[in-house]
């Protein structure tokens, strides 16, 4: 009997111990792990307003892609926390000759794969070939910002090869200013060659970066889960163990979910809401910095949208004043051009046009559209940084519309069918908008308005052959107060030409627990998460 007591004692002694063991591990099922001054959260939960279309950021034109991949990817150079100042990222050094046609990019050491893979120069070599034997239809973006692919005559790149392990050396076929710029945007990480030489289609829902997080799991129309890479080759980052990003289409859910503790951080706050959250002390309010544009765009191949009159009609019949005061709750400023006033190279010097219905009415009879006409117009589906409520201000256009004649049938899709019909030229006018991607006016007029980009970012399909040459000029001078002047120019011509309604520019609100630290929103939209942490919650004496 005794020797039965002595064994029971010593199991009980060994469960309590492991118990114990346990709760003093470095995390748990709920995201938690303890210390010694309290409870610290290793988990962040991000609201988001819509899902990812793809994990292959390359494949991608779409911001909600760019806030997951911005986290398991890394590009060739970085931009700074809060602007698009250019700092070394993969790559720790660049040397530009002097013709501008040649960069040589010493690489990071010591670097891996989320899969093992070395990173080096080869595997920077074999991205590069990759996307430059794509088309637009796959790799969007290296046409935009690129010129073309392999073989066609505008393609920027004339060589990409390794110089030993860890120097990679790129030539250009003319020198491009924004080069640099464009490398260190989020389409253009490098990633892992054992991973998608598997197959693209592979790639994109099982990604492999060299970044802070790796990929867990996708449950389509729900969550994103990626957790820390212990690999990481920057000592000390991440900070968190697991991000999961939560999507949550309506903005007042996505709110109620903050202010109920179901997630730490919220994107997309409508700015009616922004006082909400500054005035409950739990949380925590951010301004993301301004650079965007959200515009109603005319596919001008299909008629009436073809004739310029009638696209001028529309920029009058359109009261964006009240759109902005109705939806924006003045964070937002009314927009004249296709890029904000932060770009270097705004044109100022353009009158707007205003709201004015009978002007709208003139230009539609010398269009022989007296008696106005029935047309589609596309609404987005989700809330984005631009455009926080998209089915509401489509709203507000089609009673415009019909106020000087034009019966507007409002329409909406899933927004990945949204984007690649737009993209195809099947709306008749649809709203979207833009975050920029690098800081420069090339990203905005070249990339959303050229006609190298019809079928890509040019949803519009407008092409004009005088604005072309602008862009292409620009693109290949040095001088910025040069370029300045032919971007000027070229806003000249899109305001006669009137693809566009431009809208507004946004101040895009996020919120979030007061605990949250380290979260420095970023102009792009894509927000690297590797500094986020918590601060210790203390927890309440037992009694």
């Amino acid at each position: 009997m005794r020797k039965r007591k002595a064994w029971s004692f010593a199991l009980l002694l060994l469960l309590v111990l492991s118990t114990v063991l346990a709760a003093c591990s470095s995390g748990s099922s709920d995201g938690k792990k303890e210390g010694n001054e309290g409870t610290v959260q290793d988990t962040l939960v991000f609201g988001r307003g819509g899902d990812s279309t793809s994990l292959d950021p390359s494949r991608s034109t779409e911001g909600e892609t760019f806030k997951v991949t911005k986290n398991l990817f890394e590009t060739l150079l970085n931009f700074s926390e809060q602007d698009t100042t250019v700092v070394p990222g993969l790559a720790k050094e660049w040397e530009p000759s002097e013709d501008g046609l040649t960069y040589t990019f010493k690489l990071q050491e010591g670097v891996k794969f989320h899969d093992g893979t070395d990173f080096n120069a080869d595997a920077v070599v074999k991205n590069f070939e990759r996307w430059a034997n794509g088309n637009a239809e796959k790799f969007p973006y290296y046409n935009s910002m690129f010129g073309g692919f392999k073989g066609d005559e505008g393609h920027v790149i004339e060589s990409v090869t390794a110089d030993g392990d860890h120097t990679v050396i790129i030539k250009l076929t003319r020198p491009q200013a924004p080069f640099l710029k464009n490398l260190a945007m989020d389409m253009f990480a490098i990633a892992s060659p054992t991973a998608f030489e598997k197959g693209d289609d592979e790639f994109e829902r099982n990604p492999v970066g060299t970044g802070p997080f790796q990929f867990v799991e996708w449950k389509p129309n729900e969550t994103i889960t990626i957790e820390k890479f212990d690999e990481y080759w920057q000592e000390g980052l991440p900070k968190l163990k697991k991000v999961i990003f939560r999507s949550i289409p309506d903005n007042s859910a996505r709110l109620n979910a903050l202010l109920a503790g179901d997630i730490d951080l919220a994107d997309g706050i409508n700015p009616s809401d922004g006082t909400t959250i500054e005035g409950n002390e739990n949380l925590q309010l951010f301004e993301r910095p301004s650079m965007n544009i959200g515009y109603l765009g005319m596919t001008v191949t299909r008629p009436p949208f073809d004739k310029k009159e009638v696209r001028q009609a529309i920029n009058y019949a359109i009261d964006k004043q009240a759109i902005i005061d109705s939806f924006f709750e003045g964070r937002a400023n009314i927009a004249k051009n296709p890029m904000p006033p932060s770009i270097s190279g705004y044109n100022d010097e353009i009158e707007g046009y205003p709201y004015d219905p009978e002007k709208a009415k003139e230009l539609l009879a010398a269009a022989g559209l007296a008696d106005g006409f029935e047309m589609d117009l596309w609404a987005m589906p989700v809330p984005r940084p631009y455009m926080p409520d998209g089915a509401k201000v489509a709203e507000v256009i089609q009673k415009n519309l019909a106020d000087v004649g034009i019966t507007a049938k409002i329409v909406s899709h899933e927004w990945g069918t949204y984007l690649d019909l737009a993209s195809k030229g099947d709306a008749d006018a649809f709203m979207l908008g833009w975050t920029g991607d690098n800081g420069d006016a090339d990203n905005f007029i070249y990339v959303l308005l050229d006609e190298d980009n019809i079928g890509s970012n040019n949803y519009t399909y407008y092409k004009n052959d005088e604005l072309h040459a602008l862009l292409i000029e620009a693109q290949t001078e040095v001088d910025e107060e040069k370029r300045n002047e032919l971007y000027k120019k070229a806003q000249e011509i899109i305001h006669e030409e009137a693809p566009w309604v431009p809208i507004a520019h946004s101040t895009p609100l996020l919120g979030g627990v007061k605990e949250l630290k380290g979260f420095l929103p970023h102009p792009t939209g894509s927000d690297l998460l590797s500094n986020v942490e918590f601060t210790a919650v203390e927890e309440e004496s037992a009694e």
